[in-house]
């Protein structure tokens, strides 16, 4: 018989696993769980809400990091700044919608130019002169 509290050689080789592991998530579920605890949302956390509430927050971050990525991308960059992300949120309509009262800091604005204050379009080259009105088409509006 061994002596002391320790564990037989058996059970001690055994590895942790990390619920965030288990879930075969990224972000951390142990510090959502204990952050959901601390913050008094309610008095009792269920198991399965820090994992759920984990997986939501990985597929928002990597939705976004995705569309960001494209929009440096597409301006010739290799990091994502503040405005790269401002571009992918603005022009997600549902991401849009989710953040529509957050201001990202240094994003800046989505280019837009009303349509009144584009130039006028030219008229089209005299190709086809109308033909003028024959006098009994005039005449016919007479009384």
């Amino acid at each position: 018989m061994a002596g002391g509290k320790g564990k037989s050689t058996k059970e001690a080789a055994k590895t942790t696993k990390s619920r965030s592991a288990k879930a075969g998530l990224q972000f951390p579920v142990g510090r959502i769980h204990r952050l959901l605890r601390k913050g008094n949302y309610a008095q009792r956390i269920g198991s399965g809400a820090p994992v759920y509430l984990a997986a939501v927050l990985e597929y928002l971050a990597a939705e976004i990091l995705e569309l960001a990525g494209n929009a440096a991308r597409d301006n010739k960059k290799t990091r994502i700044i503040p405005r790269h992300l401002q571009l992918a949120v603005r022009n997600d309509e549902e991401l849009n919608k989710l953040l529509g009262g957050v201001t990202i800091a240094q994003g800046g604005v989505l280019p837009n130019i009303h349509a009144n204050l584009l130039p006028k379009k030219t008229a089209e080259p005299a190709a086809a002169p109308k033909a003028p009105k024959s006098k009994k088409a005039a005449q016919s509006q007479e009384y």
